[in-house]
Parts: C-alpha cells; structure tokens; sequence
C-alpha cells in the first residue's frame, strides 16, 4: 500500500466506477480525497461516506469539469477545506459511440469539452494550490487511442488529445516538481459499461479474446495503477502512458 498521508487528492468524475474506486484507494493509502461529481450527488455522498467510515477524510465538490465557474469553484472549496492539492486525478469523462454519418458538433463539443477541456481547467486550477515539493497529475485515458476502433472517431479523439497533453504537460509542469502521467484502460466493468450494454456482449468477448490475462477489468484494477503513480515509489515517472489492459492489443 502507497503511504500518502498527509496528501491532499482531488479526484474528477467521482461518484461512481474508476473514479470512486481511486477515491476510496486514495483514501486508504492515506490521502484526504475530494469526491467530485457533475450530476450524481448522491453517489459522491456515498463514496464520501465510505472514506469517513474507514477513518478517512472526504469534501464533496459538485461541479462539470467542462464549466471553468464550476472547476474554479471546486478547487476553492478544495483550498478552503485542505489548504493544498498534491494529487489531481483527471478522472471525469464522457463516451457515445459516433458513426461518421452520425457525428455531430453537439456531441464532438460534448465529449471533448469534457474529456480535454476539463482535463486542462481542473489542471489549470489545481496549478498553484501545489505545494513546493510538487506532486503528481494522472489523467484518465483510454487503450482506444492507439487501437483506434470503428465508430470512436471523437472518442479516440479525445484520448489521443489526452495523451498528448499529458507529455507536453510533464514537459511543462516538470521544473515545478509536479509528475504528469496517465492510465489508459482497456474495457472495464463499470455502471456505464454495464448500461451501455457492453458487459456479456459479443463486444465484450472479443475484448476479452484479444486480451492475453483473459477477463475484462475491474475499476480497482485501475485504482491500484494511480496510486502507484500518485506515490513517492513512483518519483522517476512522468510523461508516461501506461497501458492498464491486461495486455489487450
């Protein structure tokens, strides 16, 4: 187990899958977390609940990471409540499988307002509350943007983007002691997943074929590999982009 004690995180798109999952890891290697959520209270009060009961310290910070007004604000509660950020997960997305023939501005803007641009203002905002010591950035991207798959053009779009800034931010952020790296999954049983019909799908199997460990993943499959990341055992790591798939190519 990772010590963060004394950590302060801020983890987007909380309230339930990979995002609650790192919460709750993040919590029990000893970090503070703050629990964001844009629409779904009550399973950020339930993640939050959860912290508090193992001994851990949780804020819930309402907001779309999408909205600059709503990350500032996060980020102020954040300040108030804890002083600092030493870990920020970008964690929060949005996905809809899009033909060509279906695409739309509506949904281009929609996933990558949040999927990028919400990457950059929560980055943006969690900037100065970074103590002098630094700390770690790990953003939340996806196996799809090298696999590129069939009707995932502004999907794989958005992760690709993810990619990239995740480099160029390790680049930038570096002088200031602050590690940037991201965790792409491949397919992982979440809520959405299991909404989306993707879970016991004929999609599913043939993920789970091409995947040499031979099951699809779990969110703390993907919790572990942050709190990896978020460590100190992980201080000669940044601009990485690891791969958390059980192999899948």
């Amino acid at each position: 187990m990772a010590n963060l004690a004394g950590k302060v995180a801020v983890v987007t798109g909380a309230s339930k899958g990979i995002g609650a999952a790192i919460a709750k890891r993040l919590a029990r290697d000893g970090a503070a977390v703050v629990v964001n959520y844009a629409s779904d209270k009550a399973g950020a009060e339930k993640v939050a609940k959860e912290i508090e009961a193992a001994g851990g310290q949780a804020l819930v910070a309402g907001g779309s990471v999408s909205d600059k007004s709503a990350v500032d604000a996060i980020f102020k509660a954040t300040k108030e409540r804890f002083g600092k950020v030493d870990i920020l997960v970008n964690n929060a997305g949005v996905f809809a499988a899009t033909p060509l023939e279906a695409f739309d501005e509506k949904s281009f803007d929609w996933m990558f307002g949040t999927n990028v641009k919400g990457l950059l203002f929560a980055s943006q905002a969690a900037l100065p509350l970074f103590p002098a010591e630094g700390g770690s950035i790990i953003n939340v991207g996806s196996v799809v943007s090298e696999l590129a798959p069939a009707a995932m053009s502004v999907y794989s779009g958005t992760k690709g983007a993810v990619d990239t800034i995740t480099k160029v931010l390790a680049s930038e952020l570096g002088a200031r002691k602050i590690r940037v790296n991201a965790v792409n999954p491949g397919m992982v049983e979440t809520e959405g997943a299991i909404a989306g019909g993707f879970i016991g799908s004929e999609f599913e199997k043939a993920a789970i074929e091409r995947t040499p460990l031979g099951r699809t993943g779990q969110p703390t499959d993907i919790a572990d590999v942050v709190s990896l990341l978020a460590s100190d055992e992980a201080g000669w790591l940044s601009g990485s982009l690891l791969q958390a798939a059980g192999g899948y190519r």
